[in-house]
């Protein structure tokens, strides 16, 4: 079987870690080239002893290896700013991108949501690591009662945010708000991260609270089923995701305050749901606690195997 050669812009850990997923699971891909900015990096160093091609000279560098014109699918593991400036390179070449940044400059992609949607798209945006881990869950409400307002908690180790991920904070936020709108399908979003520095570092956290107009009983069970088939769909590529206890489902008390969080005139929710949520990582690279890197990569390689085994499809077809 013809493998889709990828190159992988970003040679720190989320890059390095991608690199070893290509290797060791992937069915239809396979490394084309390893692209950074800092010659004595780990991800430059292990990618030369695998015997890839590389170049610490970034996007320019990739553009003048022998090896580019084969490359069909690019991952961009770097930064929101430094997206912008990459895709304006490679889209023109006729590139597919896969955006592991918060740039989103083309559409939002939740593989176990709306994969399926954007297989064309020329350059799609991974989210963020607490948008993949938390919009399957709010998406997996929404079809079942409208939801007038979603929250989402990302907590992470601090040890697992590196500088990519620190100078990201802003756009983590608002990609992430708007990411709960646009595929999860809440009417409003809202995303905080947090950075534990607890020592041992402690795995990624995630927790959803959904506000939702469900008086009748009978939409309690068919939520709850609806969130436990997505956590399995998201399980699926990313083994260590799962729930951290039953989904809870409780009434808002009349005297609680939600106005403010809804659009005027709106009506008045009945019940709040409550999904809390663990990501431990696939320790191919990075350490296991870091599920919130571990999503992203794996996020990013559904997408990929996606794209390109519909491209063996249709070449054989």
């Amino acid at each position: 079987m013809r493998k889709t050669k990828v190159a992988i812009i970003g040679s720190g850990n989320i890059g390095t870690d991608l690199m070893i997923k290509v290797m060791r699971t992937s069915r239809h891909l396979e490394m084309g080239a390893m692209v950074g900015i800092d010659p004595d990096s780990d991800g430059l160093a292990r990618a030369r002893r695998f015997g890839f091609a590389t170049t610490p000279e970034g996007v320019d560098g990739l553009i003048a290896l022998p090896e580019f014109h084969d490359i069909e699918i690019i991952f961009d593991a770097t930064s929101a700013k430094a997206h912008e400036h990459n895709a304006s390179k490679l889209q023109p070449l006729g590139k597919r991108l896969i955006d592991l940044t918060p740039a989103a400059i083309g559409p939002y992609v939740v593989p176990a949501v709306n994969l399926a949607e954007h297989l064309d798209a020329p350059n799609v945006n991974m989210v963020t690591c607490g948008g993949q881990a938390t919009i399957p869950v709010v998406a997996a409400i929404s079809r079942v009662a409208p939801v007038p307002y979603a929250e989402i908690v990302a907590s992470i180790a601090s040890k697992s945010a590196g500088p990519g991920t620190r100078a990201n904070i802003d756009e983590f936020t608002e990609t992430t708000s708007a990411a709960i709108v646009e595929v999860g399908g809440a009417r409003r979003g809202k995303a905080i991260i947090i950075l534990n520095p607890a020592e041992p570092p402690l795995i990624m956290r995630d927790t959803v609270f959904a506000l939702v107009d469900a008086s009748d009983e009978k939409l309690h069970n068919e939520i709850r089923r609806s969130v436990e088939k997505m956590v399995a769909d998201v399980a699926a590529y990313v083994p260590g995701y799962r729930l951290k206890q039953q989904v809870q489902i409780s009434k808002i008390p009349d005297d609680q305050p939600v106005e403010t969080l809804l659009e005027p005139g709106a009506k008045r929710p009945t019940h709040q749901v409550s999904v809390f949520l663990e990501v431990e990582g696939a320790a191919h690279y990075l350490p296991a606690y870091a599920g919130n890197l571990d999503i992203m990569t794996s996020a990013g390689l559904q997408v990929a195997e996606r794209i390109a085994a519909r491209h063996d499809q249709e070449t054989t077809a």
